[in-house]
């Protein structure tokens, strides 16, 4: 695919998530681009809805089923609001994919750990799936995923399955509560103290407001886990996607070029410093 360029794509399915929160299936038009479109999960696609303006969404589907492009979705502004409205039929335009995937190779024969928080879980939720489809590859799995409020907790009924599958745990968490909720009251920092693992054979995976992930890394560098065992997807103001037009730069980085997974190490000096 042309970088510059975004390609048709009709919308195959909706999905309302929560109030606020949707998914888009999303199939190219053109037969050959949709043929030779291949991604990694981490990476994202640049949405272009027409006459609008374009978003950089996080793909949620699984790599081997690239004919149908899931894209999750907060209507947090003026072009999220104006997909919200689509429906199955219309159409948008696609660039990308663009990024640094998760290293889901070099995780073959480990215990992951994935830390999420709020709507975070869209970028791992690949990752899960991909798992999933390939349980034989990984060892255990851990799923720590927390939120604001349960009416933001997307998934729900993939959270309940995939706490039934073995090897696998799930641990959640609303910041308040309400009636029926079930999981824990309180930060989802609170939940490391109810996950065992072996920090030795571990690599933990995680996205979300960068506060959360620092105490996460904290936590988990205490617990005797390598730093190179841990990765994280970072969010920024992402515009060209290709590392031209400076918006995401952190550091001498580009985060929709050289991330937006990064190791630990490679940007642990410009974590939490205001300004970048």
């Amino acid at each position: 695919m042309n970088p510059y360029l975004p390609y048709e794509a009709e919308i195959m399915e909706r999905h309302q998530e929560t109030d606020t929160v949707f998914t888009l299936h999303l199939r190219l038009t053109d037969p050959e681009m949709g043929r030779s479109y291949q991604f990694q999960p981490g990476q994202f696609n640049m949405l272009y809805l027409f006459g609008v303006g374009e978003v950089p969404i996080s793909i949620s589907s699984d790599p081997q089923e690239p004919h149908l492009l899931g894209h999750t979705i907060r209507s947090v502004g003026r072009v999220t609001e104006g997909m919200a409205k689509l429906a199955v039929g219309d159409r948008i335009g696609i660039r990308g994919p663009y990024g640094r995937g998760w290293p889901l190779k070099a995780a073959e024969g480990k215990d992951v750990i994935i830390v999420t928080g709020g709507l975070g879980c869209a970028p791992v939720v690949s990752v899960i799936n991909y798992i999933m489809k390939r349980r034989d590859r990984y060892g255990k799995l851990t799923i720590i995923q927390g939120v604001k409020h349960p009416r933001d907790m997307i998934y729900r009924e993939q959270y309940d399955a995939w706490a039934k599958i073995p090897d696998t745990r799930v641990f959640l968490s609303a910041s308040s509560g309400e009636a029926l909720w079930p999981w824990h009251v309180g930060s989802v920092i609170d939940l490391f103290s109810e996950v065992k693992f072996d920090s030795a054979v571990s690599v933990s995976m995680m996205c979300g407001p960068e506060g959360m992930m620092i105490a996460a890394i904290r936590l988990l560098l205490e617990r005797g886990m390598p730093e190179h065992s841990i990765y994280m997807s970072m969010e920024r103001n992402m515009q060209c996607a290709i590392g031209h037009c400076g918006h995401c730069q952190y550091g001498g980085k580009f985060i929709c070029k050289n991330g937006p997974v990064f190791a630990y190490p490679d940007v642990k000096e410009l974590l939490g410093i205001k300004g970048f």
